[in-house]
């Protein structure tokens, strides 16, 4: 399929996707439950939007309460890859939280109660794919500023015979795939995510740092910082603004809970109501790149988050609010200076810069800014002790042991689409 084809194909489902989404009360939404405990669907399927109180020594801010998404539930993030093409099947999804209505998703996306049709909805095409044995499997975490211990299966599912397609759904090719990851808010995320879980090693990897100085360096960081959990009724939550309308924190930074009436015709259900997520317009996840010894290093930090169990590695830089990122209290000193010295100067050498949105079926109008810049050869950074250079190769193995949080898998998948299995 042509790049002209592609778009040709994508105006064609814009034209045929009807999506019309309105904000509503919290306390308006039909089969939702409102109280000062939590926001729970009636069939206490789906999610809830709960209250978890933090106590850390890791942040400037070292204790805190937030609202937070609890989903105890394993989703299904698939994609069939056609073993004598070599192709992808993906599909053009409307997601309510989309910035543009239509994005390129997997072949199925889906929680386990929109699978188990708890809604009432009609069948997810393509599922029994992901129920056969012939497939790769990861289990990924997702987004612990927001959601509380989420994780989602990331599957690649095998095929050789010829499937009968929906209009929705077309083969994409590597290749083309990789010039929409190029464009605007036009790869879903969990597309990304399946692709990133499944990054192969390169042949030679020289690391700067050994398994043993990694091991080392973990295990002080994990002995000296510390970030304990507890789950809080809504009316708990300090500094939170508990309206019928919206849940906001009361200086109007972080994100808020709003609710929404969606309306359209190429979902499993054409009309719901549901609590979502709406944060700042523009967040930022960027990585710093080094080549040393012929391999790819790239700068990782060691992180805590709300809703995880257990430390992660992230980008060189993250953060939820990237417009106005010099007052940004949240960010250090030395994350700022990144920004400054590497990612949004114009003489430094950009490995990847785009705007790409976050999961619409949670989130609504949320963009990130993946970047990547590459290191000058000769230059060095002195990094603080949270911070660490792993090679490719480490980078993969730690996927695979949920190590490395969503948006630094998802951009290392991003820089490493190539390598996808």
């Amino acid at each position: 399929m042509s790049n002209k084809a592609i778009l040709k194909w994508l105006n064609n489902q814009r034209k045929k996707h009807f999506l019309k989404v309105k904000k509503i009360n919290l306390l308006k939404l039909r089969k939702w439950k409102f109280n000062k405990k939590e926001i729970y669907h009636e069939s206490k399927k789906f999610f809830k939007v709960v209250g978890v109180r933090i106590q850390s020594n890791f942040y400037k801010k070292k204790n805190w309460d937030q609202p937070i998404i609890v989903q105890n539930e394993i989703g299904i993030l698939g994609v069939i890859k056609n073993t004598k093409t070599n192709k992808y099947l993906l599909q053009a999804k409307v997601e309510p939280g989309n910035i543009n209505k239509i994005q390129i998703s997997p072949t199925v996306q889906a929680t386990r109660s929109n699978y188990s049709r708890i809604h009432g909805g009609k069948n997810i095409p393509y599922l029994k794919y992901f129920r056969k044995k012939n497939k790769n499997f990861s289990l990924q975490t997702e987004q612990a500023f927001r959601y509380f211990n989420k994780k989602n299966s990331n599957i690649i599912s095998y095929v050789s015979k010829k499937i009968n397609l929906d209009d929705r759904f077309r083969w994409f090719s590597k290749k083309e795939i990789n010039t929409l990851i190029q464009k605007k808010n036009l790869i879903n995320m969990d597309t990304l995510s399946v692709f990133s879980s499944f990054i192969k090693k390169k042949k030679k990897d020289f690391p700067l740092n050994n398994k043993k100085t990694i091991d080392k360096w973990k295990n002080y960081l994990n002995k000296k910082y510390f970030l304990k959990n507890t789950i809080i009724n809504l009316n708990l939550i300090k500094n939170l603004n508990l309206s019928k309308k919206k849940i906001f924190h009361k200086s109007k930074n972080y994100f808020s809970v709003i609710g929404i009436r969606v309306k359209t015709n190429k979902r499993e259900v054409s009309d719901w109501d549901q609590p979502i997520i709406q944060g700042s317009k523009m967040a930022f996840a960027g990585f710093i790149i080094k080549k040393s010894k012929n391999t790819n290093h790239y700068l990782c930090r060691h992180i805590l988050k709300p809703g995880s169990k257990a430390s992660t590695y992230t980008c060189s830089v993250n953060t939820s609010k990237f417009i106005g990122y010099k007052k940004n209290n949240n960010l250090t000193n030395f994350q700022k200076n990144l920004i400054s010295n590497y990612f949004i100067k114009s003489n430094v050498k950009k490995v990847y810069d785009n705007i790409l949105s976050d999961e619409g079926g949670r989130f609504y109008h949320s963009q990130i800014r993946y970047m990547a810049c590459e290191l000058e050869k000769k230059k060095d950074i002195k990094l603080p002790e949270n911070y660490i250079w792993l090679s490719h190769n480490q980078i993969v193995d730690l996927v695979k042991k949920q190590k490395i949080d969503i948006e630094a898998r998802l951009l290392f998948g991003i820089i490493n689409f190539k390598d996808t299995i």
